[in-house]
């Protein structure tokens, strides 16, 4: 293994934190990481297990295939209640604080920082660090330098966000950098957190701390764009977590939704090169995104109907995430095309990173125009929402505060029935800021290029989960396909009286009789009384979340 020349970044690290004392591997190659991530990452994989086991394995393929790797038995997926941001003066004021972005003190992480410094020097051990942008606009994407233990989220990193989009001279007074350090074992008592892992965010100094056995890879991903959801919109920009693609006329889309509503199957489309699949920004130029790679869930993956996925799974330059191994076969003799996908024993949350050139179509630049439609996608499991609502503005910003969804039976302990799920921006863990920031920057954006909004429920239809069915994907489609090229601009449309939403009466393609939910129900009293405890549930969400204090619109 070969480094770069470290002088740089030694007086770098060492200026910045004051770490001294260790050996660091700067800007690997990405087959370079891959040996090393193999060789010398090491934690604990397996419940009741040490902190020396081996943390990532090749497969039969080896370099020319997938790396995989295993998280702590503990964190398969984000540490919402231990995740923080440091609550200094400069942000107090402007910072969304809410579960899941709870205040840390600013003293305890300056001695928390102090500390993690202390032991890493002690240590004597090794650091991997990588250079990449958080963007692909020239003009904002931040600078962001991860340095941390494990040469995978290393690998990871380089992956998943943009390299040399600019010139960097900058990255010393503008740059983030992320610091991770899995074998720091977190004390509360001693260092104010609330276990023994903490993912915290210093906003003012640009630096994010991660302790403790807090080794998922999508933690190096979503501290960035937690952290870019604070920067952007204070630099009048628009921050969102969602997809987006553009057409051959130059009509760029944007899709929001949350995990199970159809955000990254709706935008790959074959006839509409992709810009990107889960987090972009709107600036003055037009939509671009923030990533240069796609973090999938693999859990169930129907390889037929998920072919790009597929076929990444065997190429090298990929990650897959916490996918068990074949009993009885090592990973090593084990081709990636044999794991078994829809094994959830160690988590549900299975993933894969894999490079945003895998997809057949991507836009130049992973960027477009200003988009001429939105798209609101939500999953109903009450059955009660249309397939389409055409959204005035009003409704837009309502809508798009709230954020609504279903969880649906058996997919969490204890739900035993359709729950309602309300995630303002459709992001809520990931905002930053107050949602109102984003709502009044979507609504000036829309405002200044006539853009176009539509509901799109991929939920159920003809009564609720369990008894109705689920939208078909080709009238999904259609509707979608329907919307993007301007029909519903002029055609008919009728209101639903209990939540109060426009519907078209008729699109060619999808029979008439699906486009009015109540219609498609036996018992249309049945239908009213669902969309009454619906509409109940959006006007707790909208009281609860003081809404009105911020300018929303009662629109339901």
């Amino acid at each position: 293994m070969t480094d770069h020349p470290p002088t740089k970044i030694e007086e770098a690290l060492s200026l910045q934190f004051g770490i001294e004392n260790v050996t660091l591997h700067y800007g690997l190659t990405q087959d370079e990481l891959f040996y090393a991530a193999i060789e010398n990452d090491k934690g604990r994989v397996s419940p009741g297990g040490d902190s020396n086991q081996q943390k990532a394995f090749p497969t039969a393929l080896g370099i020319d295939g997938p790396l995989v790797y295993y998280s702590d038995p503990d964190c398969t997926g984000r540490p919402v209640k231990d995740t923080f941001a440091v609550a200094r003066p400069e942000v107090e004021d402007t910072v969304w604080w809410k579960d899941g972005f709870e205040r840390f003190d600013p003293k305890a992480f300056d001695d928390l920082l102090e500390r993690v410094v202390s032991y890493l020097n002690n240590k004597q051990g090794s650091l991997y660090v990588t250079d990449v942008f958080c963007g692909w606009d020239t003009e904002f994407a931040e600078p962001y330098r991860f340095v941390g233990e494990y040469a995978t989220h290393a690998y990871f990193c380089n992956i998943m966000f943009p390299k040399a989009v600019r010139d960097d001279s900058d990255r010393p007074e503008t740059g983030w950098t992320i610091l991770n350090v899995p074998s720091f074992i977190a004390d509360p008592e001693r260092d104010q957190t609330k276990s023994n892992r903490a993912v915290i965010m210093d906003i003012v100094n640009r630096v994010a701390l991660v302790v403790g056995p807090a080794d998922y890879c999508g933690v190096n991903k979503k501290t960035m764009f937690t952290v870019m959801n604070y920067v952007l919109p204070s630099k009048g920009q628009l921050s969102m977590h969602c997809s987006a693609n553009v057409g051959t006329d130059d009509d760029s889309a944007i899709l929001f939704g949350l995990s199970g509503t159809g955000k990254t199957t709706l935008s790959a489309d074959p006839d509409r090169l992709l810009i990107g699949d889960d987090e972009h920004v709107w600036t003055d130029l037009g939509v671009s995104n923030f990533e240069d790679g796609c973090y999938a869930k693999l859990i169930d993956l129907d390889k037929e109907a998920e072919p790009v996925i597929a076929a990444a799974l065997s190429m090298k330059g990929t990650l897959i995430e916490n996918v068990p191994p074949r009993a009885g076969k090592p990973l090593e003799q084990t081709n990636p095309q044999e794991l078994d996908l829809f094994d959830g024993s160690r988590t549900e949350n299975t993933r894969f990173a894999y490079p945003l050139t895998c997809n057949p179509g991507v836009a130049t630049g992973a960027a477009g125009p200003h988009p001429k439609t939105i798209v609101l996608l939500t999953a109903d499991a009450f059955g009660v929402l249309p397939p389409v609502s055409i959204l005035s503005s009003d409704e837009v910003m309502y809508h798009f505060v709230t954020g609504f969804t279903s969880k649906l039976a058996g997919t969490e302990v204890g739900v035993t029935k359709p729950e309602a799920t309300f995630s303002a921006c459709f992001g809520g863990p990931f905002m930053s800021q107050k949602p109102s920031v984003y709502a009044e920057l979507l609504a000036k954006r829309m405002s200044e290029h006539d853009t176009r909004c539509i509901l799109l429920n991929t939920g159920w239809t003809g009564g609720p989960h369990g008894v109705g069915s689920r939208m078909s994907l080709k009238h999904t489609r259609t509707l979608l396909n329907a919307a993007l090229s301007g029909v519903f601009d002029e055609t008919t449309l009728v209101t639903q009286p209990i939540l109060n939403l426009r519907m078209p009466t008729s699109c060619e393609g999808v029979p008439d009789e699906i486009l009015n939910p109540r219609e498609t129900w036996d018992d249309p009293s049945e239908y009213d009384e669902q969309a009454s405890k619906l509409r109940e549930m959006f006007r707790e969400n909208y009281k609860k979340k003081n809404f009105a204090d911020l300018g929303i619109a009662a629109v339901m």
